[in-house]
């Protein structure tokens, strides 16, 4: 079993914001494979299913993107799912709009939900999705990243989704290195 989480902030004021990435993305997802992620559970919305020909849960944390790690060290644990088979979805603003990454590993990075994610599960050994949303070179990056995103990056992010669904997909029924290979970089 799979736990792809997709980071963000619960609430109105944040929807189509570019700190919400990871909870469009979990939308997308749970949309394109018929998943319903509507119950809530270990501070989460979430819904069972399969990609990849895997069982997987598909979690919103609703703890606010600083305390995500706690909603997923529990889903985690009542699961009983390895950090391995662990895959976060989140904005990335050291990443241009359009453009993917994805991990096996590695640092916060200045992310405050990833490094939530690290201190609760006492590992940085999961998988990631980092979905760029550019960075704003003036102004306040709190501003930024909360803001609402432009409808020219809502069509390019729009396409993004579909490339991090299949990315997902292809982290479960290959591994991390292939969809890396396939899917790192812009759309």
């Amino acid at each position: 079993m799979y736990l792809i989480a997709g980071l963000g902030n619960p609430g109105e004021k944040y929807v189509s914001t570019r700190h919400n990435m990871g909870f469009s993305a979990i939308d997308y997802i749970s949309q394109k494979n018929g998943i319903e992620v509507k119950k809530i559970k270990h501070k989460a919305i979430i819904g069972e299913g399969t990609l990849g020909g895997e069982k997987v849960v598909l979690a919103k944390p609703q703890t606010f993107m600083n305390l995500s790690g706690e909603s997923i060290r529990e889903i985690a644990q009542w699961y009983k799912i390895e950090n391995d088979k662990i895959i976060i979805l989140y904005d990335d603003i050291s990443l241009p709009v359009g453009t993917i990454r994805i991990r096996e590993k590695g640092s916060a990075g200045g992310h405050n939900g990833i490094k939530s994610i690290i201190l609760n599960l006492n590992s940085d050994v999961f998988g990631r999705i980092k979905i760029g949303v550019g960075a704003n070179k003036e102004g306040d990056l709190c501003d930024y990243v909360l803001g609402k995103i432009s409808k020219a990056e809502a069509e390019i992010l729009f396409k993004v989704m579909g490339r991090v669904n299949d990315a997902v997909i292809e982290m479960i029924k290959a591994g991390p290195q292939s969809a890396m290979n396939k899917y790192n970089g812009e759309v």
